[in-house]
């Protein structure tokens, strides 16, 4: 590999990590801070709750992890099981792990490929919908997301 393509690489690893941190921040914020008895709680019929919000974002987050390193990830599932994390106690630590173990990929030299850089691209954008999402549920609660203030 050139020089140059080695640097590019550095490159878009620095900004992949930079804007990987800033969603993950934000997210582990208000999960951090949303209260604990309405994490089951649903803005409406047919949503998902706050915590399955959560669920589905760390659920996904290893899946990229899994996807940079080379093992076989299935996505089946959608969502981290309920019955292993039933509570915010549960779900704030998997929900940082995820975050970090693909923060720790990226700095370990990810995206190595093209497609790399797409997965995490499509997963910052992924992530960053969910974080709309989780805002109206702590608007719809009284609470100013701590991005905002």
């Amino acid at each position: 590999m050139s020089r140059a393509v080695m640097n590019a690489r550095v490159q878009w690893s620095e900004i992949a990590v930079a804007r990987w941190s800033d969603i993950a921040d934000k997210i582990v914020a208000l999960a951090e801070e949303f209260p604990a008895e309405k994490y089951e709680d649903r803005p409406a019929a047919g949503i998902r709750s706050f915590a399955e919000q959560l669920r589905h974002v760390a659920f996904w987050n290893e899946y990229v992890q899994k996807t940079l390193r080379r093992v076989q990830a299935d996505g089946g599932a959608n969502e981290l099981p309920r019955d292993k994390y039933p509570s915010k106690r549960k779900i704030v630590p998997v929900l940082k792990d995820s975050f970090e173990s693909v923060k720790a990929e990226l700095a370990n030299g990810s995206p190595r490929e093209d497609s790399d850089l797409d997965t995490v691209i499509s997963f910052v954008e992924h992530n960053g919908e969910h974080y709309g999402q989780l805002v109206l549920y702590c608007r719809l609660n009284g609470i100013v997301p701590p991005a905002s203030r």
